[in-house]
């Protein structure tokens, strides 16, 4: 399909710990559509942050494919994996993972300059405008409330116009005025910039907003493990 920006097929995640192999994925396929917002949602343990991190690359599947606008990530080594992100993903995470010796305008230009951007701090600039944080600009992480910090994230993930833009529990260390004030931005992006946007909550008010839900049990997509229980 032309309009397919993530399709998995038959995804696979096995990792091995101190119990031995542990099966996180089994048998995931599910395409995502261009401006697409998609929620996973589940109980805790049951693969949903995994899932969005063999989406972008973050994580090996063990089997399966994975193609993201039309790459296939599974063969691709860490430093093309890095270049397809930096070009073509966003990834915001509930713990930010601001580099703290850097201001908010540092920390959303570093995308830009990595890509060789020679607009990257004006451009770094607008984009904390857009999230309410013109006047912060020059603040370090640590001088920041938790909700302005996510607000730097998800400028520092939309600076670059990503095609892709994946969220890992987004609001899930906010407040609820601050988790909704991170929720409408995140929609905006797709209305100002035509993101995919796929998002892992448990925030049912958040799942609500997006175009499609997708529940994993176990590791499978919740209609696999129904049929198969």
């Amino acid at each position: 399909m032309a309009d397919t920006v993530l399709s998995l097929s038959d995804v696979t995640l096995s990792l091995s710990g101190n119990v031995g192999v542990v099966d996180i994925l089994k048998g995931i396929s599910l395409d995502v559509t261009r401006s697409e917002t998609l929620a996973l949602v589940g109980p805790s343990g049951s693969g949903k942050s995994s899932l969005l991190m063999v989406m972008g690359g973050l994580e090996q599947a063990s089997s399966g494919r994975v193609l993201a606008l039309g790459q296939d990530l599974s063969v691709m080594n860490e430093d093309a994996l890095a270049r397809f992100r930096r070009h073509h993903m966003g990834v915001v995470f509930q713990s930010f993972h601001l580099i703290p010796t850097m201001t908010a305008l540092e920390n959303v230009a570093t995308p830009l300059e990595l890509a060789g951007d020679r607009d990257a701090f004006d451009k770094a600039r607008a984009e904390l405008e857009q999230v309410g944080l013109g006047a912060r600009v020059g603040h370090y992480p640590a001088q920041l409330s938790g909700g302005e910090q996510q607000r730097v994230a998800l400028a520092r993930a939309a600076a670059p116009r990503p095609e892709i833009l994946l969220a890992d529990e987004p609001t899930g260390n906010l407040d609820g005025e601050n988790g909704a004030a991170i929720m409408d931005l995140l929609m905006g992006l797709r209305d100002r910039h035509g993101a995919t946007l796929v998002m892992v909550t448990h925030s049912n008010t958040l799942a609500a907003k997006c175009d499609r839900v997708v529940r994993l049990v176990d590791g499978r997509l919740a209609e696999l493990a129904e049929a198969a229980q």
